[in-house]
């Protein structure tokens, strides 16, 4: 079977494409046939051997996948068939992460423990369905599941060009709120504004604190006015921590899902108690989030941005874009 690999971490042009036997499943496993497969942040890291975790090498990208069941191991508890299309939920019980800790999708043939099979509604795509584990998922969990954001209430949302921002901007469109979002560079911009967002700030012109307060007003700490933010999204941490905080209005919330820029940043304690805010953190994903991904686009409430849908032969191409930040939405291979 095709797989994409790398052997050593560096850049691209360490990607490889392998012809290698395909694995066969063992109890309680199925085989899939990957038909899509998508990049995720963490994908040019692992390539550059920058996150200081442990994976296998040779190592096969791409956490994200959606396929059909080729082949059916023993001892199934499910009524699994050959050619039911599956959407694969790619945090694995034993190993964890695909194409971080564990052997990733972008190959022709997987093979997945039956608890990580989620079914794919009709008028799910494979690239669709491909899309949404690890962007989507980690947004719905941290908007909905968690965050509970509301029609109305004004939503501040930094790294919005990104996979989960951009997916945290839909979502909160798609509820009914007034969506801020942050983003550099004007094609980004107009993107974010296509897919829902009512207002943006280019944050390679403008700090983004200031800017919010010039346009919307300084938050009051009794309550009184419009000033400010009810909810900030920031799972880029670092020295806008701080910042942020200063955008929330009486009784906001900051949801927190990451820290791509610093885990440890300075604060400024005064605003949460004088404010009365509340920080909301949000672990990943679970199945029942990704099967809600699921049900939303199948009844066309929810479209998963893609940039683009390549051949898996492509990859490089791909992943430069990524480590170029030329990606708005999600980067598919197609297998």
């Amino acid at each position: 079977m095709k797989a994409a690999r790398f052997y050593r971490h560096g850049g691209v042009d360490a990607l490889q494409i392998d012809d290698i036997e395909a694995p066969l499943p063992g109890p309680g496993e199925v085989q899939v046939r990957v038909r899509a497969a998508a990049l995720n942040g963490f994908d040019p890291m692992m390539l550059a051997g920058s996150t200081g975790l442990k994976s296998p090498l040779p190592l096969c990208p791409c956490g994200d996948f959606a396929g059909e069941i080729s082949a059916l191991g023993p001892d199934l508890s499910g009524d699994w068939r050959e050619g039911d299309r599956i959407s694969g939920y790619p945090i694995l019980p034993k190993s964890g992460m695909m194409g971080e800790v564990a052997q990733g999708a972008a190959r022709e043939y997987l093979v997945l423990p039956e608890s990580c099979l989620l079914p794919m509604p009709d008028g799910v795509s494979f690239e669709q369905a491909a899309a949404l584990p690890v962007a989507y998922g980690t947004a719905l969990r941290m908007m909905v599941t968690r965050g509970a954001v509301r029609a109305g209430e004004r939503v501040l949302i930094l790294g919005a060009s990104g996979g989960v921002g951009v997916a945290c901007v839909q979502l909160a469109h798609a509820v009914g709120a007034e969506v801020i979002a942050c983003g550099s560079g004007a094609w980004k911009l107009d993107r974010l504004r296509e897919i829902g967002a009512d207002h943006v700030i280019d944050t390679a012109q403008e700090n983004f604190a200031s800017a919010v307060r010039e346009r919307f007003g300084k938050p009051a700490y009794d309550g009184s006015g419009d000033g400010g933010v009810d909810v900030l999204v920031n799972y880029i941490g670092g020295d806008t921590w701080a910042a942020g905080l200063k955008t929330l209005r009486q009784h906001g919330r900051v949801l927190v899902c990451g820290a791509t820029a610093g885990h440890d940043p300075a604060t400024d304690l005064r605003y949460i108690w004088s404010f009365e805010q509340t920080v909301v953190g949000s672990n990943g994903w679970t199945p029942t989030d990704q099967a809600e991904l699921l049900q939303r686009v199948a009844r066309a409430e929810l479209k998963p941005v893609i940039h683009a849908a390549r051949p898996v032969d492509e990859i490089a191409t791909a992943m430069q874009e990524l480590i170029d930040r030329r990606v708005i939405g999600k980067s598919v291979l197609t297998l």
